[in-house]
């Protein structure tokens, strides 16, 4: 069998993964549109902060590797037409120019998505990057050092934003953060911890302009010089653009089905509306267990189920993918936050009713001081009011407690009930935690709010 992997980030490594493990005598092409295989983003903040000092190194695989594997790798070839009919795939060489056609037996399709450009006067501006992919890394990496750069403008209060605002904060630039939505955030925690947040970040000279509208940017010589929005008027030297993501399937079009978005239609076994092409990553939807929906959910651990799924699918496996609950998690300065399914602040969007209890406790017992190590923790837990089955949490500390999102994430798949988080066996050590785990608290919280009606 003759496989083309369209893409070579997560969903697309995985596919080509998971191939090679259970049929390692098939005929992968890998094809790359870009000039460096397999670059992940989610490392960016990483290289930009000097962690990972090379560039290259953010990224699963190699060409080389992947040929002695066996694979077929294509680094700047993009497949630009799709024949289903035929079975064929037009190929763009953009090393040389030249183009021919490839035939498939099973198609994947990674095509992942790329960032929203706003269309407003002076986007084409100097100075107006972007914060996903190689390319960006190394021009962003350089403006971390440029001293002409003193004020910073970030658009889009997401992760990626948010990683660019402290990138650039720890690089002595003064950041303005900027966002339609009225908090940093928004969509990942609810209020009590994004307000914990911003005033660590207003602490780090990060200024949060939320609730605006981006009307245009102004320019000197062609350059940006600052972005004007619906309430002000910021400088910016540099503008970084993180107002979300736009699904790469323009040349889909007319060729199998996408919906209103531009994202990709999928049945559960992530074929396509044509019967041998198959599709993963940030171009699909993904069911999202707390509501048994679809729902968009561009996180790579997605991508990266997605592809391992569909290896197996393109071989008749009949494999559905499996639901999954939208666990994340990042760090801001001193500050590490998970959150996983439902927020309070989302509820609404999806259409369903929540409660939630919140904690506020201490990681370790009382008698183990802050100078010690101990830490203030906040947590809260979402159910459904009417049977009180587990929607979603989020967690805060300055202390590193973000895995136990994932215990959340596992009751959210297995349809747990807060009275089966109450009393579960978890460790005690008052050199790690306390007594009751926190999630056995809120737990306890939450029925007794359950019961009393």
């Amino acid at each position: 069998m003759k496989v083309i992997v369209v893409g070579s980030s997560h969903g697309g490594f995985e596919t080509v993964r998971g191939i090679l493990a259970e049929h390692p005598e098939t005929e992968i092409q890998w094809y790359e549109k870009g000039d460096f295989l397999s670059f992940l983003s989610c490392g960016m903040q990483l290289y930009l902060e000097g962690v990972v000092k090379d560039v290259n190194a953010v990224s699963y695989a190699t060409p080389e590797g992947m040929r002695a594997a066996g694979v077929h790798v294509f680094v700047e070839q993009e497949i630009v037409k799709i024949d289903p009919a035929m079975h064929k795939v037009h190929v763009l060489n953009h090393a040389d120019g030249s183009e021919r056609d490839e035939d498939y037996d099973k198609l994947v399709l990674s095509v992942g998505a790329v960032p929203a450009v706003l269309p407003v006067e002076g986007h084409s501006l100097k100075n107006i990057y972007g914060m996903r992919g190689r390319d960006w890394a190394i021009k962003l990496k350089a403006k971390t050092v440029d001293p002409e750069i003193k004020n910073v403008v970030v658009i889009g209060a997401g992760y990626i934003g948010i990683e660019a605002a402290e990138v650039f904060a720890k690089a002595g630039k003064h950041v303005t953060v900027i966002d339609v939505l009225p908090r940093l955030l928004n969509l990942y925690l609810d209020e009590e911890f994004t307000e914990v947040l911003t005033d660590e970040m207003l602490g780090h000279d990060i200024y949060p302009a939320t609730g605006q509208t981006v009307k245009r940017f102004e320019g000197k010589e062609g350059k940006v010089t600052s972005v004007v929005t619906d309430q002000g008027e910021y400088p910016a030297d540099l503008v970084v653009q993180a107002a979300g993501i736009k699904a790469n399937t323009d040349f889909l079009k007319n060729v199998i089905e996408l919906d209103d978005h531009g994202l990709i239609k999928i049945d559960k076994y992530l074929q396509t509306s044509e019967k041998d092409i198959y599709a993963v990553g940030d171009a699909t939807l993904v069911p999202f267990a707390p509501t048994d929906q679809s729902n968009r959910v561009a996180l790579a651990t997605n991508a990266r189920r997605q592809g391992r799924i569909a290896a197996k699918n393109l071989f008749g496996a009949k494999k559905p993918m499996p639901s999954v609950s939208g666990s994340s998690a990042l760090s801001v300065f001193q500050y590490h936050f998970a959150s996983t399914g439902v927020k309070a602040g989302t509820s609404d969007k999806l259409g369903i009713e929540t409660k939630s209890v919140l904690v506020q406790d201490t990681v370790q017992p009382e008698f183990v001081s802050m100078e010690d190590g101990n830490a203030k923790v906040w947590f809260k837990l979402t159910y459904a009011p009417s049977d009180g089955r587990v929607l979603g949490a989020q967690i805060l500390s300055k202390r590193d407690v973000t895995a136990n999102i994932n215990v959340i994430s596992l009751a959210i798949q297995q349809n747990l009930k807060v009275s089966d988080l109450a009393y579960t066996d978890f460790f005690f050590q008052p050199g790690f935690d306390r007594p009751w785990n926190i999630i056995n608290v809120a737990a306890q919280k939450a029925v007794s709010q359950l019961e009393k009606g």
